[in-house]
C-alpha cells in the first residue's frame, strides 16, 4: 500500500513538472499570431523568448533599449535567444555576431553593431570595420581569421531557414513560448508599442 502511494506521489510531480502543451494553453492576451506547426511551450517558471532581427532595421535598433525593460519586469522569468538574419546586405555582420555568442559576447557585439551602423554610420559589410568592432568587444586575432574563413556562414543560412520556419517576414520579430508570433506590425508600429504587447503577452502566461 504504501509502495503504492509513493508511485502515485512521484507520478503527480513528473506531471506537473512537464511543460504546458497547447492543449493546457493558458488564455491568452495582447496581439499576436500563432505559427502553424510550432508547439506552444511553457513550464510556467521560465518563458523562453527568440529575437528575429536586422542588423540595418531602425526598428529593431530602437527595440534593444526597449528589451532590458521586458526582462527586468520579469527578472529571471525570461530565456532570451538572439536569431540575427542576413536580408539583402552582407552576411558578413550576422558571421560577426555568431563567432561573438560563442565566446558570450553576444549582447557586446549587438550593440556594437548597432552604434556602428545607427550612430557611428559605418560600414558593416566591410571585415575590416567588423574586426576593429571585434577588437572593440574583446575579440583577438583569431576573430578576424574565423570571420575572413566564413566559419559561421552555415550557421547564418540555417538562421533564414529558422525564420522560414517560423514565417518571419518582418523584424523585429519575437517568438514566445514556442508559437507565439508578435511583430511590431501587429501593435501598429508606434513607440514603445512593441515593448508593451510583449509585456502584456508574458504577463497573461505567468498569471496562468
Amino acid at each position: 500500500m504504501r509502495l503504492a502511494k509513493v508511485f502515485i506521489v512521484l507520478l503527480f510531480l513528473a506531471l506537473t513538472a512537464l511543460p504546458v502543451q497547447a492543449d493546457d494553453k493558458p488564455p491568452m492576451i495582447g496581439i499576436y499570431n500563432e505559427v502553424s506547426g510550432k508547439a506552444f511551450s511553457f513550464d510556467g517558471k521560465q518563458v523562453e523568448i527568440i529575437e528575429f532581427l536586422n542588423f540595418y532595421c531602425g526598428n529593431c535598433n530602437n527595440f534593444e533599449k526597449d528589451i532590458p525593460v521586458i526582462k527586468g519586469n520579469f527578472p529571471k522569468k525570461t530565456k532570451w535567444k538572439t536569431i540575427p538574419l542576413y536580408w539583402g546586405k552582407s552576411a558578413k555582420a550576422v558571421e560577426a555576431f555568431f563567432l561573438a555568442e560563442e565566446v558570450g559576447k553576444a549582447d557586446a557585439m549587438k550593440k556594437a553593431l548597432f552604434k556602428a551602423v545607427f550612430i557611428e554610420k559605418r560600414d558593416i559589410s566591410n571585415i575590416d570595420v567588423l574586426e576593429k568592432i571585434g577588437m572593440d568587444v574583446g575579440l583577438g586575432f583569431d576573430f578576424s581569421r574565423r570571420l575572413r574563413a566564413g566559419e559561421k556562414a552555415k550557421e547564418v543560412g540555417e538562421a533564414l531557414l529558422l525564420a522560414q520556419e517560423y514565417d518571419v517576414n518582418e523584424t523585429p520579430t519575437m517568438i514566445i513560448a514556442g508559437n507565439i508570433k508578435v511583430t511590431p506590425h501587429d501593435s501598429g508600429h508606434a513607440p514603445g508599442s512593441l515593448r508593451n504587447n510583449v509585456i502584456t503577452i508574458i504577463k497573461g502566461l505567468f498569471k496562468k
